[in-house]
């Protein structure tokens, strides 16, 4: 399956398009969608607050199930956090993420093409994807 960018509107191939999903999913606030209120990954509201062991812990669960329930593609192997603690405190978090890639997985093909390692940047709500 391939789409179409956000910002170019040029044809994406399948990963692309899978890693621009990741990227809406995660800067999409629970509860802004008006016919999908369920939609979205709740990650940017945590952005500034106490760091705390158990806000990592939150947002890392929180990734990784937005991920798996909005992204058929992708099966969640690992999340974790790169950056320094100043970063987050500021506003910006880069996140790691470890999945299995299946392109035709919203076909109900669950086959895994390959693993696959990207990082997600969180600035000011909005979230970039680039894979590693």
């Amino acid at each position: 399956m391939s789409g179409l960018d956000r910002t170019t509107f040029r044809l994406t191939d399948n990963l692309a398009h899978t890693l621009q999903s990741v990227e809406v999913i995660l800067s999409t606030n629970i509860g802004s969608r008006v016919m999908r209120r369920p939609f979205g990954g709740g990650v940017a509201e945590l952005l500034g607050r106490a760091m705390q062991p158990r806000l990592f812990a939150l947002i890392q669960q929180l990734v990784g199930t937005a991920i798996d329930l909005w992204e058929p593609r992708l099966s969640v192997r690992r999340v974790s956090f790169a950056g320094s603690a100043d970063e987050v405190r500021l506003g910006s978090a880069t996140i790691v993420i470890e999945v299995d890639y299946r392109p035709r997985g919203h076909l109900s093909d669950f086959a895994v093409e390959r693993n696959l390692s990207f990082s997600v940047n969180f600035a000011g709500g909005a979230a970039s994807a680039s894979v590693l």
